[in-house]
Parts: C-alpha cells; sequence; structure tokens
C-alpha cells in the first residue's frame, strides 16, 4: 500500500503539459513552458581549430579540412559502425548460446499432518545451459544476407557523404574565387573610371571640356566604387559558406589559392561513356542497389517463417543441499543433475500474420527496385544536364576571352584618341563600360566553366578535378 501511495505521489509531481501531440495540423505543436532540452552532446563536439590568416589554403587542404570537421561525416561514419555490429549480431545466431547460473536460497516451512514438522533446507544450485537452433531452413542466413547487405548500403552511403561534401567544398570554393576575380574585376574598373574622371577633369581644366561630362565622370567613378563596395560584400558572404562546410568559426579570413590555370578542357567523353560509368561507381546508387538486396533477403526470412524449427537445448548442473527438521540430525546431499532436449516447433496457424509479413516484405522488394528505377532515370537526367551545362561555359569562355580582347584594345584606343582630343567623353565612356563588363564576363565564364567540371565529374561519380593532393 505504501508502494502504491509512493507511486501516486510521484505522478501526481509531473507536470500535466508533458509532451502531447499537436492539437491540430495547422498549427505547430508548442514547447511546453519550462521544459529544457540539453544540448551539451552537441557543444561537448571537439571544436575546430582556427584558420591561418597567412596561409593561402589550397581546394585539397580545404577538403581536408571539411572532412575531420563536418558533422555529417561522423553521423554517417556511426551508421556505418551500427551496421557492422548488427552484421556481428546476427552472425552469432549461427553459434549456440552457454549460460552459467549459480545460486544460493534458504527456505524454512511447517507442516501439518498429525504432527508439527518444522523443516530447514539450504540450496547451493549452479547450472551451465545450452541452446542451439540447429536447423531453421535459411531464416538465419537470410538475417545475415540482409545485415550484409545493410551494411554495404551504409558503408556507401558514407562514402556518398564524403562525395557530396567534397563537391560542395569545390562549388564553394569556385563562389569565393569567382567573388575574388570579381573584386578584382571591379578594382580595375574602378582605376579606369578614375582615370578617365582625371582625364576630363583635366580637359575641362584646359577649358576642352564641359562641366557635364565632368559631372558624368565623377558619376561613373562613384557607381563603380559602389559597385566595389558591393561585390566586397558578396566576397564576405562566399567566405562565410564556405567557413560554413569547413566547420570554422566565421569571421576567419580565409585566403585560398587561384587555381584559374590558362588550360582548361574544352571537351569531355562521350555522354553514353558518363551513363556508363555513374551507373557502375555512384555510390548512391550502389547505396540503393544494396538496399534491394537487403529487401530480397527479407523476403527469404519472411518465407522461412512457414518452416518448422529444430532446437537443442540442455543443462548440467550441480547442487548442494543441507536439511534438518525439528529434532532430526542434519542432512547433506550433492548430486549433478543434466538434461538434453531436442525441439521442434511448427507454427501452424497464426491467423494470417507470416502471410502479410511475406506480402509485406514483397511490396518492400518492388519498391526498392522502383526507387533504384527511378535513381537511374534521375541520375541520366543530371548528366544530361551537366553536360549540356559544360559544352555551354566551354563556348562562353571562348566568346569572353574574344569579348575582353576586343574591348580591352578598344579601351586603350578610346583613352588615348579622347586625350589627344579626337574622340568625345561619350564613346570612351561607352568603351569603359564595355570593358568593365567583359572583364565581368570573362570571370563569370571561367569560373562557370570550372564549375560545369566539377559538377560533370560529381554526377557521374568521378572524383572532381583539383580536389586531390
Amino acid at each position: 500500500m505504501r508502494l502504491r501511495y509512493s507511486l501516486l505521489l510521484l505522478l501526481g509531481t509531473l507536470p500535466a503539459s508533458a509532451q502531447t501531440a499537436p492539437r491540430s495540423p495547422d498549427k505547430p505543436w508548442s514547447f511546453p513552458a519550462g521544459s529544457q532540452l540539453h544540448t551539451e552532446p552537441a557543444a561537448r563536439l571537439p571544436r575546430a581549430a582556427a584558420l591561418d590568416p597567412n596561409v593561402a589554403y589550397s581546394l585539397p587542404d580545404l577538403i581536408d579540412i571539411a572532412e575531420r570537421n563536418n558533422p555529417q561525416t561522423r553521423v554517417y561514419w556511426e551508421r556505418a559502425r551500427e551496421a557492422a555490429e548488427s552484421l556481428g549480431v546476427s552472425r552469432a545466431a549461427l553459434f549456440p548460446t552457454l549460460a552459467a547460473v549459480a545460486s544460493a536460497s534458504i527456505n524454512q516451512y511447517s507442516l501439518f499432518d498429525g504432527k508439527f514438522h518444522h523443516e530447514n533446507t539450504t540450496l547451493f544450485p549452479s547450472l551451465i545451459t545450452l541452446s542451439w537452433t540447429a536447423l531453421d531452413f535459411g531464416a538465419r542466413d537470410a538475417r545475415i544476407d540482409v545485415a550484409r547487405a545493410n551494411l554495404l548500403a551504409a558503408d556507401f552511403a558514407f562514402n556518398d557523404v564524403h562525395r557530396n561534401l567534397i563537391f560542395q567544398v569545390a562549388q564553394g570554393y569556385y563562389k569565393l574565387l569567382n567573388a575574388l576575380s570579381q573584386q578584382d574585376a571591379a578594382e580595375a574598373a574602378l582605376m579606369d573610371a578614375q582615370t578617365l574622371r582625371d582625364a576630363v577633369e583635366a580637359k575641362l581644366a584646359n577649358g576642352f571640356s564641359t562641366l557635364p561630362d565632368v559631372l558624368d565622370a565623377r558619376a561613373a567613378a562613384a557607381q563603380a566604387d559602389y559597385d566595389l563596395a558591393s561585390i566586397r560584400g558578396i566576397r564576405e558572404v562566399a567566405e562565410g559558406d564556405l567557413g560554413t562546410l569547413l566547420g570554422v568559426p566565421h569571421g576567419d579570413r580565409l585566403q585560398v589559392r587561384d587555381i584559374s590555370s590558362p588550360s582548361l578542357p574544352d571537351s569531355a567523353m562521350p555522354y553514353d561513356a558518363i551513363v556508363e560509368r555513374a551507373m557502375n561507381q555512384r555510390p548512391d546508387l550502389l547505396a540503393q542497389a544494396a538496399r534491394v538486396q537487403a529487401a530480397d533477403a527479407s523476403v527469404r526470412q519472411a518465407h522461412s517463417a512457414w518452416n518448422p524449427l529444430l532446437s537443442f537445448s540442455g543443462n548440467w548442473g550441480h547442487s548442494n543441499s543441507i536439511g534438518q527438521q525439528l529434532g532430526e540430525p542434519e542432512l547433506r546431499s550433492r548430486i549433478y543433475p543434466w538434461q538434453a532436449q531436442l525441439n521442434l516447433t511448427w507454427t501452424i496457424f497464426d491467423g494470417g500474420a507470416r502471410n502479410n509479413d511475406t506480402e509485406r516484405a514483397r511490396s518492400s522488394a518492388e519498391e526498392a527496385r522502383a526507387q533504384l528505377a527511378d535513381s537511374r532515370d534521375r541520375i541520366e537526367n543530371e548528366i544530361w544536364t551537366a553536360y549540356v551545362q559544360f559544352q555551354t561555359a566551354v563556348e562562353q569562355q571562348k566568346a569572353a576571352d574574344a569579348l575582353l580582347d576586343a574591348a580591352d584594345q578598344s579601351w586603350k584606343a578610346s583613352i588615348e584618341a579622347f586625350q589627344a582630343g579626337v574622340r568625345t567623353f561619350i564613346d570612351v565612356s561607352s568603351t569603359q563600360k564595355n570593358l568593365a563588363r567583359a572583364r565581368t564576363a570573362r570571370v563569370a565564364a571561367r569560373l562557370a566553366l570550372l564549375s560545369s567540371i566539377a559538377n560533370l565529374a560529381f554526377r557521374a561519380g568521378d572524383p572532381v578535378p583539383g580536389t586531390q593532393h
């Protein structure tokens, strides 16, 4: 009674607003007031060391940092370890189970049978038991196949996390390179605008220009300064995005090496060859194929439940006993009991549970196959899109190079002609703006080509160029 009262008292002290389901589907769930969730485990994760502001990191260096610091790699690593332990558990079912039991007990009781007998007994039994499933018609083998396929899927999923992380770091790196290159282009555009402004002001001082031209030149220089400030903000955002992927604190200055080499590939292997490579090596697709194997093994496991189960069990023990009745001498005994038993178990009727379980397993297997087919179609479309984007980027790169060369020559000729008095301010201002746009276009085209090369390799399951030491 006292135990029941204490339990009721304990339950009465719990908050009345313990966790409940959301009240309706159209409102978010309200977190109970005063409740707390502890986030110490996340806070105790090792913090990444700050980046060295004096080091210019290469893309492989950045990838190494991300693979050490990014929590996703640890999440999928632990999942793979769990799957490996599950396989070990499944394999253990092939072996017998051996257990040892030892106990001690004291008993006292009385009997009324015409006389009063008061008896004390002390028992010290110990027992070793053995149990083993001798025949299960493939149930354990099917469970092992399921666990083995799940481990394979977990390993491929772990590799795919690294593949995605490498690609994301590469894209973040190219985004930062683009911002840095755009900043260089904006600084050059500002210098050109200031050069033009100074030339117009010099002409005005000599009476060869007008005040509106000077004001326009000053406005153009101010606009170029404004554009530069905006691009600096874009660069800082790109640094922060890349720092998040690296798992380093925000605010650290990140310097990277420029890999915009003069020569970049202008062709790729045929589309069909890329698709074939992807189907044979994409880790996400291979993980999906492993899930199909696990689903097929689950069907075999469900089928095995229709068969009988043959098992063996036995035990051998040792027992010391001490007994005494009132007024009688103490008696002792020592015995070595043993038992061996062979069991044949066969479920004859279960209300359709095995049939439903088998159909469920078949449906899961068909679902896994459909998902695999859908993944193949999606990957083919991804590769086609990446292939077209690469070809487009190659053509844009060639056009941007030609555009920049023409715009640069036009600007040099225009500013010389303007200073010689044979070109108007409007003419030279237009060529200066064209040169700024050409610089921006070339930077964008070059980084788009780098990004498209990385994207095509990523979709094919190949290593992204430039990501390895």
